[in-house]
């Protein structure tokens, strides 16, 4: 299994994929070999099939997880033993939709006014005014703000690397508290670690500020960047605009923003109103 693990290793190296990414498809394949305690080249199809049963039906993984399985353990037989089977071509778990939980812009900043700690309440800020996914917020180093420019540089998923605008009053925050801190190399980090803050303690602030500002709405951090989407569609950007922002790879994934505004529902029912209002029994 070794000699294959490092096969395996170079083809993802080789292929280009983040190191995220070639951590989860290691990840994968090797939870794959542990379930029959044998190494992968010497599997059956019918043996990757039921393991993929197992994950659906037994273990009950989400769709991504599921998809995130698929991905890496495909890449495996067919780039890297050269095998192709159609059990990947039909595997699939059943998705979800959900709707994203949006907070208005009272409850943000009813949110953000209760966040106690400034070194969160400052990673929350450039959460929600600049779109941020909670990991690229909490990695910000002091190069990646072009205070002159009034930009952020964001590394994102699959090591993509996109420019946001920061809004005037964000920066002004910033330097305000950059200035009182003075936190090298990361923006919002430990005094004591010089490393980034952690999640865990950004949800527990977040959590109390919540409790704090009497909402009730099931919100994470994640929440902000919805907030932020969606706030901005119900002041006219555009959804090729937010996209870019978001750092979205496909259109589809923003439009989601569609069903959640409340200027569109307000359209809505006037519309139907004005339609309706002639109806006679």
């Amino acid at each position: 299994m070794s000699n294959l693990r490092q096969q395996f290793l170079e083809d993802l190296q080789l292929n280009g994929l983040s190191k995220k990414t070639q951590e989860c498809y290691l990840s994968s394949v090797s939870l794959l070999a542990r379930f029959y305690n044998r190494s992968p080249k010497l599997l059956s199809e019918n043996e990757v099939r039921s393991y993929f049963v197992h994950l659906i039906n037994k273990k009950k993984l989400s769709q991504s997880s599921v998809k995130q399985y698929r991905c890496g353990i495909r890449f495996l037989y067919e780039k890297t033993l050269g095998i192709k089977w159609r059990i990947f071509d039909i595997v699939r778990s059943r998705r979800k939709t959900k709707l994203p939980v949006i907070l208005s812009f009272k409850e943000v900043m009813d949110l953000l006014s209760n966040v106690k700690k400034p070194v969160y309440k400052m990673c929350l800020i450039m959460m929600y005014s600049c779109g941020l996914r909670l990991s690229e917020s909490i990695n910000l180093k002091v190069k990646n703000i072009d205070g002159d420019r009034k930009q952020v540089r964001v590394h994102g998923k699959g090591d993509i690397f996109r420019y946001v605008p920061i809004p005037d009053r964000t920066l002004f925050l910033l330097r305000q508290y950059w200035r009182k801190y003075r936190t090298m190399p990361y923006l919002f980090s430990s005094p004591k670690s010089k490393k980034p803050i952690d999640r865990k303690g950004i949800s527990i602030a977040l959590k109390m500020a919540l409790k704090q500002a009497n909402i009730l709405k099931p919100v994470t951090p994640h929440s902000l960047r919805h907030s932020y989407a969606t706030h901005l569609l119900e002041n006219g950007v555009s959804i090729r605009v937010i996209q870019e922002i978001l750092g979205h790879r496909s259109p589809v994934t923003t439009l989601r923003y569609l069903h959640v505004t409340e200027k569109s529902m307000l359209v809505f029912n006037d519309a139907v109103n004005g339609l309706m209002s002639k109806l006679q029994l």
